[in-house]
Protein backbone atom coordinates (compact mmCIF):
# COMPACT_ATOMS: atom_id res chain seq x y z
CA UNK A 1 0.00 0.00 0.00
CA UNK A 2 3.03 2.14 -1.05
CA UNK A 3 2.18 5.89 -0.32
CA UNK A 4 -1.00 5.16 1.79
CA UNK A 5 -1.48 6.29 5.09
CA UNK A 6 -3.56 3.20 7.24
CA UNK A 7 -5.47 5.69 9.31
CA UNK A 8 -6.44 7.67 6.75
CA UNK A 9 -7.72 4.62 5.24
CA UNK A 10 -9.24 3.46 8.20
CA UNK A 11 -10.78 6.59 8.85
CA UNK A 12 -12.59 6.87 5.18
CA UNK A 13 -13.92 2.94 5.94
CA UNK A 14 -15.38 4.33 9.00
CA UNK A 15 -16.67 7.18 7.37
CA UNK A 16 -18.26 5.27 4.16
CA UNK A 17 -20.10 3.15 6.89
CA UNK A 18 -21.23 5.15 9.14
CA UNK A 19 -23.04 7.31 6.26
CA UNK A 20 -24.12 4.43 4.75
CA UNK A 21 -25.48 2.61 7.85
CA UNK A 22 -26.09 5.53 9.92
CA UNK A 23 -24.95 5.36 13.81
CA UNK A 24 -20.82 4.21 14.50
CA UNK A 25 -19.29 1.27 12.58
CA UNK A 26 -17.75 -1.49 14.94
CA UNK A 27 -13.84 -1.50 14.98
CA UNK A 28 -14.19 -4.89 13.70
CA UNK A 29 -15.99 -4.19 10.52
CA UNK A 30 -13.53 -1.08 9.70
CA UNK A 31 -10.60 -3.06 10.22
CA UNK A 32 -12.52 -6.15 8.29
CA UNK A 33 -12.83 -3.96 5.18
CA UNK A 34 -9.44 -2.25 5.48
CA UNK A 35 -7.36 -5.75 6.22
CA UNK A 36 -9.50 -7.48 3.34
CA UNK A 37 -8.00 -4.48 0.90
CA UNK A 38 -4.71 -4.25 1.97
CA UNK A 39 -3.56 -7.74 2.97
CA UNK A 40 -0.25 -6.26 3.54
CA UNK A 41 -1.37 -4.36 6.68
CA UNK A 42 -2.18 -7.59 8.77
CA UNK A 43 1.05 -8.04 9.90
CA UNK A 44 1.16 -5.05 11.77
CA UNK A 45 -2.92 -6.16 13.26
CA UNK A 46 -2.15 -3.93 16.42
CA UNK A 47 -0.71 -0.95 15.07
CA UNK A 48 -3.83 -0.72 12.76
CA UNK A 49 -6.77 -1.73 16.37
CA UNK A 50 -5.45 1.26 17.36
CA UNK A 51 -5.33 3.51 14.98
CA UNK A 52 -8.79 1.82 13.91
CA UNK A 53 -10.00 3.33 17.35
CA UNK A 54 -9.16 6.22 16.85
CA UNK A 55 -10.58 6.33 13.61
CA UNK A 56 -13.90 6.02 14.62
CA UNK A 57 -13.44 8.40 16.82
CA UNK A 58 -12.86 11.04 14.65
CA UNK A 59 -16.02 9.68 12.46
CA UNK A 60 -17.84 9.77 15.72
CA UNK A 61 -17.29 13.87 16.45
CA UNK A 62 -18.73 14.78 13.20
CA UNK A 63 -22.52 15.21 12.52
CA UNK A 64 -24.21 13.59 10.23
CA UNK A 65 -24.22 15.94 7.49
CA UNK A 66 -20.43 16.86 8.11
CA UNK A 67 -19.71 12.86 7.88
CA UNK A 68 -21.24 13.50 4.15
CA UNK A 69 -19.51 16.57 3.31
CA UNK A 70 -16.04 15.15 4.42
CA UNK A 71 -16.86 11.94 2.62
CA UNK A 72 -17.35 13.56 -0.63
CA UNK A 73 -14.19 16.20 -0.24
CA UNK A 74 -11.37 13.59 0.71
CA UNK A 75 -13.11 10.15 -1.18
CA UNK A 76 -15.35 11.07 -4.28
CA UNK A 77 -15.22 7.60 -5.50
CA UNK A 78 -16.25 6.22 -2.29
CA UNK A 79 -18.95 8.52 -1.58
CA UNK A 80 -20.25 7.75 -5.62
CA UNK A 81 -20.27 4.12 -4.31
CA UNK A 82 -23.12 4.97 -1.74
CA UNK A 83 -25.64 5.82 -4.22
CA UNK A 84 -24.41 3.91 -7.02
CA UNK A 85 -25.90 0.40 -7.64
CA UNK A 86 -24.24 -2.54 -5.69
CA UNK A 87 -21.64 -3.90 -7.72
CA UNK A 88 -23.07 -7.54 -6.24
CA UNK A 89 -26.51 -6.63 -8.06
CA UNK A 90 -28.51 -7.33 -4.72
CA UNK A 91 -27.88 -10.84 -5.42
CA UNK A 92 -28.19 -11.44 -1.93
CA UNK A 93 -30.22 -10.87 0.45
CA UNK A 94 -29.92 -8.88 3.61
CA UNK A 95 -28.59 -10.78 6.72
CA UNK A 96 -30.31 -10.18 9.84
CA UNK A 97 -28.29 -7.83 12.46
CA UNK A 98 -25.44 -7.33 9.96
CA UNK A 99 -25.77 -3.33 9.58
CA UNK A 100 -22.97 -3.22 11.73
CA UNK A 101 -20.76 -5.63 9.75
CA UNK A 102 -20.35 -9.58 10.23
CA UNK A 103 -17.30 -12.05 11.36
CA UNK A 104 -18.02 -14.85 8.78
CA UNK A 105 -15.94 -18.51 8.33
CA UNK A 106 -15.02 -20.77 5.46
CA UNK A 107 -13.95 -24.17 7.29
CA UNK A 108 -12.99 -26.26 5.26
CA UNK A 109 -11.07 -29.89 5.71
CA UNK A 110 -7.33 -30.17 4.48
CA UNK A 111 -8.24 -33.72 2.90
CA UNK A 112 -6.87 -32.51 -0.51
CA UNK A 113 -7.43 -29.36 -3.08
CA UNK A 114 -10.69 -27.06 -3.14
CA UNK A 115 -13.32 -28.40 -5.25
CA UNK A 116 -15.78 -26.63 -7.06
CA UNK A 117 -18.38 -27.64 -4.63
CA UNK A 118 -16.50 -25.67 -2.01
CA UNK A 119 -16.72 -22.22 -3.45
CA UNK A 120 -20.09 -21.99 -2.78
CA UNK A 121 -19.75 -21.37 0.92
CA UNK A 122 -16.55 -19.83 0.61
CA UNK A 123 -18.06 -17.03 -2.67
CA UNK A 124 -20.55 -16.10 -0.49
CA UNK A 125 -19.40 -15.60 2.28
CA UNK A 126 -17.14 -13.28 1.18
CA UNK A 127 -19.02 -11.79 -1.00
CA UNK A 128 -21.19 -10.81 2.30
CA UNK A 129 -18.09 -9.51 4.07
CA UNK A 130 -17.42 -7.58 1.66
CA UNK A 131 -21.02 -6.41 1.40
CA UNK A 132 -21.35 -5.75 5.02
CA UNK A 133 -18.02 -5.14 6.40
CA UNK A 134 -16.03 -7.18 8.57
CA UNK A 135 -13.79 -10.41 9.19
CA UNK A 136 -13.37 -13.11 7.30
CA UNK A 137 -11.96 -16.33 8.71
CA UNK A 138 -10.17 -19.13 7.37
CA UNK A 139 -10.06 -22.26 9.80
CA UNK A 140 -8.72 -25.29 8.62
CA UNK A 141 -11.09 -27.96 10.12
CA UNK A 142 -7.99 -30.96 10.98
CA UNK A 143 -9.62 -32.70 14.50
CA UNK A 144 -9.55 -35.80 12.63
CA UNK A 145 -6.20 -37.11 11.79
CA UNK A 146 -7.70 -39.89 9.38
CA UNK A 147 -9.19 -37.02 7.34
CA UNK A 148 -5.47 -35.04 6.84
CA UNK A 149 -3.24 -35.06 4.09
CA UNK A 150 -0.08 -32.90 5.33
CA UNK A 151 0.19 -31.60 1.68
CA UNK A 152 -3.15 -30.10 2.07
CA UNK A 153 -2.67 -27.23 4.56
CA UNK A 154 -0.66 -25.28 1.59
CA UNK A 155 -2.98 -26.35 -1.78
CA UNK A 156 -5.98 -24.98 0.01
CA UNK A 157 -4.41 -22.33 1.29
CA UNK A 158 -3.47 -21.65 -2.63
CA UNK A 159 -6.36 -22.36 -3.55
CA UNK A 160 -8.08 -19.91 -1.70
CA UNK A 161 -5.57 -16.85 -2.77
CA UNK A 162 -6.45 -18.29 -6.81
CA UNK A 163 -10.02 -17.66 -5.96
CA UNK A 164 -9.44 -14.19 -4.74
CA UNK A 165 -10.75 -14.32 -1.28
CA UNK A 166 -10.65 -11.75 1.64
CA UNK A 167 -9.49 -13.62 4.70
CA UNK A 168 -8.43 -11.60 7.29
CA UNK A 169 -7.69 -14.70 9.81
CA UNK A 170 -6.30 -17.87 9.53
CA UNK A 171 -7.18 -20.19 12.11
CA UNK A 172 -5.83 -24.00 12.55
CA UNK A 173 -8.07 -26.54 15.08
CA UNK A 174 -5.61 -28.72 15.62
CA UNK A 175 -3.63 -25.88 17.60
CA UNK A 176 -6.20 -25.25 19.45
CA UNK A 177 -6.59 -28.24 21.20
CA UNK A 178 -5.91 -27.09 24.83
CA UNK A 179 -8.65 -24.59 24.48
CA UNK A 180 -10.95 -27.18 23.55
CA UNK A 181 -9.40 -29.43 26.64
CA UNK A 182 -10.59 -26.34 28.69
CA UNK A 183 -13.96 -25.78 27.32
CA UNK A 184 -14.98 -28.98 27.67
CA UNK A 185 -13.81 -29.15 31.65
CA UNK A 186 -15.97 -26.14 31.87
CA UNK A 187 -19.26 -28.14 29.83
CA UNK A 188 -18.72 -30.68 32.56
CA UNK A 189 -18.88 -28.37 35.41
CA UNK A 190 -21.98 -27.13 34.11
CA UNK A 191 -23.17 -30.20 33.96
CA UNK A 192 -23.90 -30.31 30.45
CA UNK A 193 -21.71 -33.00 29.36
CA UNK A 194 -20.52 -36.67 30.54
CA UNK A 195 -18.00 -39.15 30.16
CA UNK A 196 -19.51 -42.42 29.41
CA UNK A 197 -17.80 -45.58 29.22
CA UNK A 198 -20.83 -47.75 28.01
CA UNK A 199 -20.34 -50.15 25.21
CA UNK A 200 -21.12 -48.55 21.86
CA UNK A 201 -23.85 -50.89 20.99
CA UNK A 202 -25.42 -50.86 24.15
CA UNK A 203 -25.54 -46.84 24.03
CA UNK A 204 -27.60 -47.18 20.69
CA UNK A 205 -30.20 -50.24 22.55
CA UNK A 206 -30.38 -47.07 25.54
CA UNK A 207 -30.94 -44.38 22.76
CA UNK A 208 -33.15 -45.87 20.86
CA UNK A 209 -35.43 -46.55 23.56
CA UNK A 210 -34.84 -43.05 24.71
CA UNK A 211 -33.24 -44.60 28.00
CA UNK A 212 -30.25 -42.42 29.75
CA UNK A 213 -27.31 -44.61 29.90
CA UNK A 214 -25.66 -45.77 33.50
CA UNK A 215 -23.38 -42.88 32.92
CA UNK A 216 -25.20 -39.61 31.97
CA UNK A 217 -26.16 -39.46 35.88
CA UNK A 218 -22.76 -39.92 37.15
CA UNK A 219 -21.33 -36.93 40.09
CA UNK A 220 -19.73 -33.94 38.27
CA UNK A 221 -16.36 -35.11 40.11
CA UNK A 222 -16.57 -38.00 38.71
CA UNK A 223 -16.66 -37.11 34.97
CA UNK A 224 -14.38 -34.63 35.75
CA UNK A 225 -11.91 -37.73 36.89
CA UNK A 226 -12.42 -39.63 34.10
CA UNK A 227 -11.83 -36.64 31.99
CA UNK A 228 -8.35 -36.19 33.09
CA UNK A 229 -7.78 -40.09 32.46
CA UNK A 230 -8.54 -39.60 28.58
CA UNK A 231 -6.29 -36.73 28.77
CA UNK A 232 -3.58 -38.82 30.83
CA UNK A 233 -3.66 -41.54 27.96
CA UNK A 234 -5.98 -43.82 30.66
CA UNK A 235 -8.12 -45.00 28.17
CA UNK A 236 -7.83 -46.37 24.32
CA UNK A 237 -9.61 -45.79 21.35
CA UNK A 238 -13.52 -46.74 21.52
CA UNK A 239 -13.34 -47.26 25.23
CA UNK A 240 -14.94 -43.84 25.80
CA UNK A 241 -16.62 -40.99 24.81
CA UNK A 242 -18.22 -37.61 26.48
CA UNK A 243 -21.16 -36.54 25.21
CA UNK A 244 -23.37 -33.43 25.66
CA UNK A 245 -26.46 -33.63 27.40
CA UNK A 246 -29.67 -33.26 24.90
CA UNK A 247 -33.30 -34.41 25.22
CA UNK A 248 -33.45 -37.87 25.24
CA UNK A 249 -37.31 -37.76 24.04
CA UNK A 250 -36.40 -35.91 21.21
CA UNK A 251 -38.15 -37.41 18.15
CA UNK A 252 -34.27 -37.57 16.54
CA UNK A 253 -32.54 -40.49 17.70
CA UNK A 254 -29.28 -38.94 16.42
CA UNK A 255 -30.26 -35.61 18.71
CA UNK A 256 -29.97 -37.76 21.72
CA UNK A 257 -26.79 -37.49 23.92
CA UNK A 258 -24.11 -37.07 20.77
CA UNK A 259 -20.59 -37.56 21.55
CA UNK A 260 -18.46 -34.33 21.76
CA UNK A 261 -15.03 -35.73 22.54
CA UNK A 262 -13.37 -39.50 21.50
CA UNK A 263 -9.98 -40.82 21.46
CA UNK A 264 -8.05 -41.62 18.26
CA UNK A 265 -4.92 -43.69 18.78
CA UNK A 266 -3.86 -43.92 14.94
CA UNK A 267 -2.98 -42.53 12.59
CA UNK A 268 -0.63 -39.67 14.10
CA UNK A 269 -1.76 -36.30 13.40
CA UNK A 270 0.90 -34.65 11.62
CA UNK A 271 0.69 -31.32 13.37
CA UNK A 272 0.13 -31.89 17.29
CA UNK A 273 0.86 -35.17 19.79
CA UNK A 274 -2.59 -36.30 20.88
CA UNK A 275 -5.23 -38.94 21.79
CA UNK A 276 -8.29 -36.96 22.53
CA UNK A 277 -9.79 -34.98 19.42
CA UNK A 278 -13.14 -33.29 19.63
CA UNK A 279 -15.75 -33.66 17.05
CA UNK A 280 -17.45 -30.99 14.65
CA UNK A 281 -20.29 -30.13 16.70
CA UNK A 282 -18.23 -29.28 19.57
CA UNK A 283 -15.28 -27.45 18.05
CA UNK A 284 -17.07 -25.45 15.52
CA UNK A 285 -19.62 -23.98 18.70
CA UNK A 286 -16.43 -23.35 20.61
CA UNK A 287 -14.76 -21.43 17.18
CA UNK A 288 -17.48 -19.52 16.42
CA UNK A 289 -18.37 -18.34 20.39
CA UNK A 290 -14.16 -17.70 20.61
CA UNK A 291 -13.71 -16.21 17.30
CA UNK A 292 -16.98 -13.71 17.27
CA UNK A 293 -18.68 -15.25 14.63
CA UNK A 294 -21.64 -13.37 13.69
CA UNK A 295 -23.49 -15.53 10.79
CA UNK A 296 -23.20 -18.94 9.66
CA UNK A 297 -23.95 -19.93 5.60
CA UNK A 298 -23.59 -23.52 5.32
CA UNK A 299 -25.60 -26.46 3.34
CA UNK A 300 -29.20 -27.87 4.59
CA UNK A 301 -27.38 -30.72 5.03
CA UNK A 302 -25.89 -29.13 8.23
CA UNK A 303 -29.14 -28.36 9.51
CA UNK A 304 -29.48 -31.15 12.27
CA UNK A 305 -25.51 -30.24 13.38
CA UNK A 306 -27.25 -26.93 13.82
CA UNK A 307 -29.74 -28.53 16.24
CA UNK A 308 -27.13 -30.30 17.93
CA UNK A 309 -24.87 -27.37 18.57
CA UNK A 310 -27.62 -24.68 20.17
CA UNK A 311 -27.37 -27.21 22.99
CA UNK A 312 -23.89 -26.40 23.45
CA UNK A 313 -24.52 -22.45 23.47
CA UNK A 314 -27.32 -23.09 25.92
CA UNK A 315 -25.17 -25.21 27.97
CA UNK A 316 -22.56 -22.38 27.82
CA UNK A 317 -24.99 -19.64 28.18
CA UNK A 318 -23.16 -18.10 24.88
CA UNK A 319 -24.91 -16.14 22.05
CA UNK A 320 -26.18 -17.81 18.80
CA UNK A 321 -24.99 -16.60 15.63
CA UNK A 322 -27.12 -16.08 12.74
CA UNK A 323 -28.12 -19.14 10.47
CA UNK A 324 -28.72 -19.47 6.40
CA UNK A 325 -28.99 -22.79 5.14
CA UNK A 326 -28.74 -23.01 1.32
CA UNK A 327 -30.01 -26.10 -0.53
CA UNK A 328 -28.22 -29.03 -2.14
CA UNK A 329 -26.33 -28.14 -5.02
CA UNK A 330 -25.70 -31.22 -7.61
CA UNK A 331 -22.46 -31.39 -9.72
CA UNK A 332 -22.36 -33.70 -12.47
CA UNK A 333 -19.23 -34.38 -14.95
CA UNK A 334 -16.91 -33.81 -12.38
CA UNK A 335 -14.82 -36.27 -9.99
CA UNK A 336 -15.44 -34.48 -6.52
CA UNK A 337 -14.89 -37.44 -3.98
CA UNK A 338 -11.34 -36.64 -2.80
CA UNK A 339 -10.46 -40.26 -2.02
CA UNK A 340 -11.75 -41.26 -5.55
CA UNK A 341 -9.36 -38.52 -6.89
CA UNK A 342 -6.01 -39.73 -4.91
CA UNK A 343 -6.79 -43.15 -5.95
CA UNK A 344 -7.04 -42.11 -9.52
CA UNK A 345 -3.72 -39.85 -9.06
CA UNK A 346 -1.95 -43.15 -7.51
CA UNK A 347 -3.31 -45.13 -10.37
CA UNK A 348 -2.71 -43.00 -13.41
CA UNK A 349 -6.06 -42.48 -14.10
CA UNK A 350 -5.70 -38.62 -13.63
CA UNK A 351 -2.61 -36.90 -14.27
CA UNK A 352 -2.55 -35.20 -10.63
CA UNK A 353 -5.09 -33.07 -8.94
CA UNK A 354 -5.13 -30.13 -12.05
CA UNK A 355 -6.32 -32.77 -14.12
CA UNK A 356 -8.96 -31.29 -16.43
CA UNK A 357 -11.34 -34.41 -15.90
CA UNK A 358 -11.46 -33.07 -12.19
CA UNK A 359 -13.47 -30.66 -10.38
CA UNK A 360 -11.11 -29.24 -8.49
CA UNK A 361 -10.53 -25.47 -8.58
CA UNK A 362 -6.63 -26.05 -10.11
CA UNK A 363 -8.19 -28.26 -12.76
CA UNK A 364 -10.32 -25.06 -13.46
CA UNK A 365 -7.47 -22.64 -13.51
CA UNK A 366 -5.75 -25.06 -16.00
CA UNK A 367 -8.05 -24.86 -18.02
CA UNK A 368 -8.93 -21.33 -17.97
CA UNK A 369 -12.16 -20.77 -15.85
CA UNK A 370 -11.33 -17.37 -14.02
CA UNK A 371 -11.94 -17.21 -10.64
CA UNK A 372 -13.99 -14.25 -11.12
CA UNK A 373 -16.52 -16.03 -12.94
CA UNK A 374 -16.45 -19.31 -10.11
CA UNK A 375 -17.41 -16.23 -7.62
CA UNK A 376 -20.07 -14.60 -9.86
CA UNK A 377 -21.74 -18.31 -10.59
CA UNK A 378 -22.17 -19.05 -7.39
CA UNK A 379 -23.42 -15.64 -6.44
CA UNK A 380 -25.70 -16.29 -9.30
CA UNK A 381 -26.76 -19.55 -7.28
CA UNK A 382 -27.27 -17.72 -4.12
CA UNK A 383 -28.29 -18.97 -0.60
CA UNK A 384 -31.92 -20.23 -1.63
CA UNK A 385 -32.86 -23.26 0.22
CA UNK A 386 -33.92 -25.05 -3.34
CA UNK A 387 -31.97 -28.15 -4.13
CA UNK A 388 -30.30 -27.29 -8.01
CA UNK A 389 -28.10 -29.07 -10.10
CA UNK A 390 -25.11 -26.69 -11.00
CA UNK A 391 -25.10 -25.64 -14.34
CA UNK A 392 -21.99 -25.74 -16.47
CA UNK A 393 -22.98 -23.25 -19.09
CA UNK A 394 -23.65 -20.64 -16.31
CA UNK A 395 -20.04 -21.20 -15.21
CA UNK A 396 -18.81 -20.84 -18.58
CA UNK A 397 -21.39 -18.07 -19.75
CA UNK A 398 -19.91 -15.93 -16.29
CA UNK A 399 -16.18 -16.89 -17.97
CA UNK A 400 -16.86 -15.98 -21.39
CA UNK A 401 -17.66 -12.38 -20.19
CA UNK A 402 -14.14 -12.35 -18.16
CA UNK A 403 -12.09 -14.03 -21.34
CA UNK A 404 -13.51 -12.72 -24.09
CA UNK A 405 -12.78 -9.03 -24.31
CA UNK A 406 -8.91 -9.61 -23.52
CA UNK A 407 -8.55 -13.19 -25.32
CA UNK A 408 -6.49 -13.01 -28.88
CA UNK A 409 -7.86 -14.78 -31.50
CA UNK A 410 -5.55 -17.48 -33.86
CA UNK A 411 -6.07 -20.22 -36.18
CA UNK A 412 -6.11 -23.90 -35.28
CA UNK A 413 -6.32 -26.58 -37.85
CA UNK A 414 -7.14 -29.85 -36.33
CA UNK A 415 -6.12 -33.17 -37.89
CA UNK A 416 -4.50 -31.15 -40.45
CA UNK A 417 -4.32 -31.97 -44.47
CA UNK A 418 -1.58 -30.30 -46.51
CA UNK A 419 -3.23 -28.96 -49.71
CA UNK A 420 -1.90 -27.33 -52.93
CA UNK A 421 -5.03 -24.85 -54.34
CA UNK A 422 -4.59 -24.44 -58.02
CA UNK A 423 -4.80 -21.23 -59.57
CA UNK A 424 -4.75 -19.27 -56.45
CA UNK A 425 -2.50 -16.04 -56.50
CA UNK A 426 -0.24 -15.11 -53.29
CA UNK A 427 -1.79 -13.44 -51.13
CA UNK A 428 -1.60 -11.71 -47.37
CA UNK A 429 -4.36 -12.12 -45.09
CA UNK A 430 -4.68 -9.91 -42.58
CA UNK A 431 -6.94 -11.70 -39.11
CA UNK A 432 -7.62 -9.15 -36.77
CA UNK A 433 -5.80 -10.01 -33.20
CA UNK A 434 -8.89 -9.19 -31.72
CA UNK A 435 -13.14 -8.67 -33.85
CA UNK A 436 -13.81 -5.93 -31.10
CA UNK A 437 -10.29 -4.13 -30.57
CA UNK A 438 -8.61 -3.21 -34.51
CA UNK A 439 -5.88 -0.86 -32.50
CA UNK A 440 -4.32 -4.67 -31.47
CA UNK A 441 -3.29 -4.99 -35.03
CA UNK A 442 -3.78 -7.95 -37.25
CA UNK A 443 -1.74 -11.05 -37.70
CA UNK A 444 -0.28 -11.54 -41.02
CA UNK A 445 -0.12 -14.13 -42.79
CA UNK A 446 1.11 -15.15 -46.07
CA UNK A 447 -0.60 -17.45 -48.62
CA UNK A 448 1.89 -19.07 -51.26
CA UNK A 449 -0.16 -21.64 -52.52
CA UNK A 450 -0.14 -24.39 -49.93
CA UNK A 451 -2.27 -24.56 -47.05
CA UNK A 452 -2.83 -27.22 -44.11
CA UNK A 453 -6.65 -27.48 -43.62
CA UNK A 454 -8.40 -29.19 -41.27
CA UNK A 455 -9.12 -32.61 -42.49
CA UNK A 456 -12.64 -33.14 -40.90
CA UNK A 457 -14.07 -29.86 -43.10
CA UNK A 458 -13.18 -32.09 -46.47
CA UNK A 459 -16.44 -33.98 -46.79
CA UNK A 460 -16.99 -35.75 -49.96
CA UNK A 461 -19.53 -33.95 -51.75
CA UNK A 462 -18.59 -30.75 -50.61
CA UNK A 463 -17.78 -28.10 -53.56
CA UNK A 464 -16.98 -25.21 -51.91
CA UNK A 465 -15.23 -23.92 -48.31
CA UNK A 466 -14.19 -20.23 -47.56
CA UNK A 467 -10.97 -19.41 -45.69
CA UNK A 468 -11.56 -16.79 -43.20
CA UNK A 469 -9.87 -13.76 -44.33
CA UNK A 470 -8.36 -14.90 -47.53
CA UNK A 471 -10.73 -16.39 -50.12
CA UNK A 472 -13.03 -19.09 -51.31
CA UNK A 473 -11.79 -22.76 -52.33
CA UNK A 474 -13.81 -24.99 -54.95
CA UNK A 475 -13.43 -28.34 -54.85
CA UNK A 476 -13.72 -31.03 -56.99
CA UNK A 477 -13.89 -34.65 -56.89
CA UNK A 478 -12.13 -37.34 -58.71
CA UNK A 479 -12.81 -41.04 -57.22
CA UNK A 480 -13.20 -39.63 -53.60
CA UNK A 481 -10.16 -37.53 -54.30
CA UNK A 482 -10.79 -33.73 -53.77
CA UNK A 483 -8.88 -31.42 -55.96
CA UNK A 484 -8.77 -27.60 -54.75
CA UNK A 485 -8.87 -24.21 -57.02
CA UNK A 486 -9.16 -21.09 -56.81
CA UNK A 487 -12.52 -20.32 -56.00
CA UNK A 488 -12.36 -16.26 -55.85
CA UNK A 489 -12.83 -13.36 -53.41
CA UNK A 490 -16.41 -13.33 -53.22
CA UNK A 491 -18.68 -13.34 -50.02
CA UNK A 492 -21.64 -13.78 -51.55
CA UNK A 493 -20.70 -16.42 -53.74
CA UNK A 494 -20.07 -18.36 -50.60
CA UNK A 495 -22.64 -17.88 -49.05
CA UNK A 496 -25.03 -18.90 -52.36
CA UNK A 497 -22.84 -22.35 -52.43
CA UNK A 498 -23.56 -22.49 -48.19
CA UNK A 499 -19.96 -22.87 -47.77
CA UNK A 500 -18.40 -23.50 -44.56
CA UNK A 501 -15.97 -20.69 -43.30
CA UNK A 502 -12.76 -22.88 -41.85
CA UNK A 503 -9.50 -21.75 -40.52
CA UNK A 504 -6.31 -22.63 -42.53
CA UNK A 505 -2.79 -21.97 -42.22
CA UNK A 506 0.04 -21.19 -44.17
CA UNK A 507 1.77 -24.57 -45.17
CA UNK A 508 4.68 -23.18 -44.42
CA UNK A 509 4.88 -21.19 -41.19
CA UNK A 510 2.77 -23.47 -38.44
CA UNK A 511 3.42 -24.81 -34.91
CA UNK A 512 2.47 -28.53 -33.96
CA UNK A 513 -0.57 -28.16 -31.60
CA UNK A 514 -2.39 -30.51 -29.05
CA UNK A 515 -5.75 -29.66 -27.63
CA UNK A 516 -6.86 -31.22 -24.69
CA UNK A 517 -10.54 -31.55 -23.86
CA UNK A 518 -12.16 -33.81 -21.44
CA UNK A 519 -13.33 -35.61 -24.22
CA UNK A 520 -9.87 -36.43 -25.33
CA UNK A 521 -7.07 -34.85 -27.49
CA UNK A 522 -6.75 -33.25 -30.51
CA UNK A 523 -3.74 -32.70 -32.92
CA UNK A 524 -2.94 -29.73 -34.98
CA UNK A 525 -1.18 -27.32 -35.91
CA UNK A 526 -1.60 -23.31 -34.79
CA UNK A 527 0.25 -19.94 -35.67
CA UNK A 528 3.49 -19.45 -34.45
CA UNK A 529 2.37 -16.44 -32.40
CA UNK A 530 0.23 -18.24 -30.01
CA UNK A 531 3.85 -19.20 -28.58
CA UNK A 532 3.81 -15.75 -27.08
CA UNK A 533 0.44 -16.67 -25.08
CA UNK A 534 2.35 -18.35 -22.41
CA UNK A 535 -0.55 -18.94 -19.48
CA UNK A 536 -3.07 -16.85 -21.12
CA UNK A 537 -6.15 -17.97 -22.42
CA UNK A 538 -7.30 -17.49 -26.55
CA UNK A 539 -9.55 -17.98 -28.88
CA UNK A 540 -8.70 -20.57 -31.54
CA UNK A 541 -11.10 -19.23 -34.03
CA UNK A 542 -14.17 -21.39 -34.93
CA UNK A 543 -13.07 -23.88 -32.11
CA UNK A 544 -13.14 -22.05 -28.91
CA UNK A 545 -11.31 -20.47 -25.89
CA UNK A 546 -8.51 -22.24 -24.91
CA UNK A 547 -5.54 -21.98 -22.21
CA UNK A 548 -1.67 -21.98 -23.80
CA UNK A 549 -0.54 -24.80 -21.00
CA UNK A 550 3.03 -24.89 -22.66
CA UNK A 551 5.55 -23.86 -25.11
CA UNK A 552 8.75 -25.78 -25.87
CA UNK A 553 10.38 -26.81 -28.89
CA UNK A 554 8.11 -29.67 -29.82
CA UNK A 555 5.23 -27.31 -30.08
CA UNK A 556 2.21 -25.88 -27.92
CA UNK A 557 -0.06 -27.76 -25.42
CA UNK A 558 -3.39 -26.31 -24.63
CA UNK A 559 -6.80 -26.81 -22.65
CA UNK A 560 -9.85 -26.53 -24.11
CA UNK A 561 -11.63 -23.98 -21.85
CA UNK A 562 -15.68 -24.00 -23.31
CA UNK A 563 -17.03 -22.24 -26.65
Amino acid sequence: MAGEDPKELLFLCALQNAVRHGGVPQAGAVIGMVMGAHPELRSRAKEVSALAKEAIADVAALSPEARVTTLQERAPGMFAALSEKHEHKKVLPDLEGSQNGVVMRFAPNPSGPLHIGHARAAALNDAYVKQCGGRYILRIEDTDPKRVDPEAYETVKEDIRWLGLGITDIVTQSERLPIYYDLCRQLIERDGAYVCTCDNEHFKELKQAKTACPCRDQPVEKNLELWQKMLDHGFHEGEVSVRIKTDLDNPDPAMRDFPAFRILDAPPHPKVKAHVYPLMNFSVVADDHLLGVTHVIRGKDHIANTRRQRYIYDHMGWKIPVYRHYGRMGIEGVVLSTSQMRLGINEGTYTGWDDIHLGTLRALARRGISPEAVKNAMLAIGIGDTDISFSWDNLYAENRKIVDPTANRYFFVPDPVEVKIEGAPDHTAHALLHPGDAARGSRIMEFTGQVLLPKGELVPGTSMVRLKDLFNVKIAWDGGIPLFSYGGESLADARAAKAHIIQWLPAQATVPCTLLTQEGEMKGACEPAVKSELGKVVQFERVGFVKIDAVDASGVKAYFTHK
